[in-house]
């Protein structure tokens, strides 16, 4: 069927997903009265669905991934060209984007040295907890099995990752969970738990307290997100990151920095964590690494974590015994390498730090407008704006409410999303991600139709 679709095409495009697809997040049964959504076209930042109407995309594909916008045909040519050349080998041989990008990837992270292949963010961090393991078994006599992360945080879909999901109502109704993912508390400061000056430094001593709780020679790892992402947007307060690095090295912990949403320019810089000056063991990257053009992941570790399946090679269960198929497929480094040159090329880490500062003066101006607005906060082009009932108490907006405002901006064709079937209580925040090539004009447009929003909210 070609991309020319006329109006009786698209019709029966939308009863063939109506009939046959199964789509993310999603309950089915309003669209037995009403049409699903279904987008025909993407350029740049906008997309336009079945019945042409047309919508400025703040979110970058829903789920924090087209860092560059759509319609790029370098990145679709690069990944033609490579697929005619050679479209698959299993990752146990190598491939010559796969080692391109592998180079140009570990230039950008001084520390790391070695890209693991995969497909999906779940699937990276499923990775990185079983080399945990496995070091766990060939180093520390099975002890050092344990693997912390936080409340709030998110790192994937399989039944491993939700082990250790930091949000209640992802991971309900799928237990029961393997053993060994505990979890510590987080770190938003609007929020807090404890009534301190310096709580950057508490939020990471209850890392410690926990450690010492479980045991330190049980504990191997800790995985945490640079910026928490669907939890709320929460940027890690001063003080923290270099108290969870000390915590992690006094008790040899690897630390685990999740960049699935983060990574490739996000918050302005290459990675989230070197906003920091933390040195992570293990980094897990997915979605903007190609901006969706082609699946691929990446767990990149240290020399010293590759090392540690080296030791000895006349023990057959030595190696990282692991496949994943779709890791093989050279469609995904092409991609990213084009991805990358892009980046480089355009400026778009420093339009990220230019438009992220406009976008998080702007929400802070609709701060001072609407009472409805509890706090808002980012880094770069990665934003987000708590909704409360009352500013005094900080009781939380309604869900339905935020959704409301989402609903509203999106009549207006500003996609935009917020924390929603994830935190019991506390799914109130706006989140935003524009694609890094964000216009002024864009980010305005974007907090305009937000600002109406909210109007309409109030009324």
């Amino acid at each position: 069927m070609s991309l020319d679709l006329s109006q009786n095409d698209l019709s029966h495009v939308v009863e063939a997903d109506r009939a046959h697809v199964w789509h993310h997040l999603s309950q089915h049964k309003p669209y037995e009265t009403s049409d699903p959504r279904v987008f025909v076209e993407g350029k740049g930042m906008r997309l336009w669905d079945t019945k042409g109407r047309e919508y400025l995309d703040a979110v970058s594909g829903g789920v924090w991934t087209v860092n560059v916008g759509y319609g790029r045909e370098s990145i679709a040519n690069a990944v033609r060209d490579q697929l005619l050349r050679l479209n698959y080998y299993a990752g146990a041989a190598g491939n010559v984007p796969a080692a391109l990008f592998a180079e140009k990837l570990v230039e950008r992270m001084p520390g790391l040295t070695r890209v693991y292949y995969s497909n999906s963010g779940s699937e990276a961090n499923e990775k990185a907890y079983k080399m945990v393991r496995q070091i766990a078994h060939r180093h520390y006599k099975g002890k050092k099995w344990k693997i912390l992360y936080r409340e709030r945080d998110y790192h994937g879909t399989t039944i491993g990752t939700l082990a250790t999901s930091g949000q209640p109502q992802r991971a309900e109704q799928y237990g029961p969970y393997p053993d060994g993912f505990v979890m510590v508390p987080h770190c938003l400061e609007y929020r807090k738990q404890w009534d301190v000056e310096n709580y950057g430094q508490r939020a990471a001593d209850a890392i410690e307290e926990v450690i010492l709780r479980e045991g330190p020679d049980t504990v191997g790892a800790i995985v945490l997100e640079p910026v928490t992402a669907g939890g709320g947007v929460i940027v890690p307060p001063e003080g923290y990151w270099q108290r969870v690095q000390e915590i992690c090295r006094k008790y040899d912990i690897l630390l685990h920095i999740d960049e699935v949403v983060c990574g490739l320019g996000r918050t302005g810089s290459w990675f989230g964590y070197q906003q920091y000056g933390i040195e992570p063991d293990f980094v897990t990257m997915a979605k903007g690494l190609a901006s969706g053009y082609a699946a691929i992941s990446c767990t990149v570790t240290t020399e010293r974590v590759f090392e540690m399946f080296k030791d000895d090679p006349a023990d057959p269960m030595s190696y990282f015994r692991d496949i994943s198929t779709f890791g093989g497929c050279t469609s995904g480094p092409a991609a990213a390498l084009e991805n990358m040159r892009i980046i480089e090329d355009e400026g778009l880490l420093a339009n990220t730090e230019a438009m992220g500062e406009r976008c998080l003066a702007n929400l802070q101006a609709l701060m001072d407008k609407h009472k409805v607005i509890g706090d808002v906060r980012g880094k770069g082009l990665f934003l987000g704006a708590e909704l409360v009932a009352d500013r005094t108490t900080k009781e939380p907006l309604d869900e339905k409410r935020v959704q409301a405002v989402v609903a509203d901006c999106l009549a207006q064709g500003v996609i935009i999303g917020a924390t929603n079937r994830s935190l019991p209580g506390l799914n109130n925040t706006l989140c935003l991600s524009p694609a890094l090539i964000a216009t002024p004009d864009d980010i305005d447009r974007i907090t305009d139709a937000i600002d109406a929003a909210l109007g309409r909210l109030a009324a």
